[in-house]
């Protein structure tokens, strides 16, 4: 019975011991910075796809499991995109699109050195709404509009990857994301079918 009682108390210390660990490394920041996106696997043949710029903002949470690992999610606001040009009718075209995200990384955090951690992990995606912007020789358009049809997919699955630069409070963020699906959610061609991929710089605050 006393061995019972011993080990009971011994797993209580252990198990507060723990927690007070995790609690005491548990920090929250938040971040802002830009990603640099394009797309890929498009079936637009006369179709030529371009970098282009968009914010990103939001926070992180980074949990340890010890020394040198932990578990770093994060939820963001995130445009993505791209700007092309092609032929219409006989017509040279361009074309930029944005579309706008609330992405949820789930990264996998080992930090070999205090300055530096290296991230990866699965992201999951929820679009929010696109911009489309439309200009040729003959007409110009820009359109607006929050999806509300199954053509297009709003709940995507990626990759993420990269590190933190840590500097005290101070935190510098490279990524580099894609995604495992398309744009495309019940596989019809009626727009161009699409992967979207960035690379991301972020610069953040740890907050407490």
């Amino acid at each position: 019975m006393k061995k019972i009682v011993f080990a009971g108390m011994f797993l209580a210390f252990f198990a507060q011991t723990s927690i007070a660990q995790i609690a005491n490394g548990l920090h929250f920041g938040i971040k802002a910075g830009t990603n640099l996106s394009n797309v890929y696997d498009s079936q637009t043949s006369q179709f030529n796809a371009d970098n282009k710029y968009g914010l990103v903002a939001g926070g992180f949470v980074s949990i340890p499991l010890g020394t040198f690992v932990g578990i770093q999610p994060e939820i963001l606001f995130s445009q993505k995109g791209f700007k092309g040009s092609g032929t219409l009718l006989g017509s040279t075209y361009s074309f930029k699109r944005t579309t706008s995200y609330i992405d949820i990384p789930i990264l996998l955090a080992l930090k070999p050195f205090n300055f530096l951690t290296v991230l990866a992990g699965p992201q999951y995606s929820f679009l929010l709404k696109q911009k489309d912007e439309f200009d040729n020789s003959i007409i110009s358009g820009q359109q607006e509009q929050v999806f509300q049809t199954d053509n297009l997919r709003k709940n995507t699955l990626g990759l993420l990857g990269g590190i933190d630069l840590n500097f005290q409070t101070l935190v510098v963020g490279l990524r580099a994301g894609w995604d495992l699906q398309n744009n495309n959610g019940d596989g019809t061609t009626t727009t161009p079918r699409y992967k979207n991929v960035w690379y991301q710089a972020t610069i953040g605050f740890r907050l407490f």
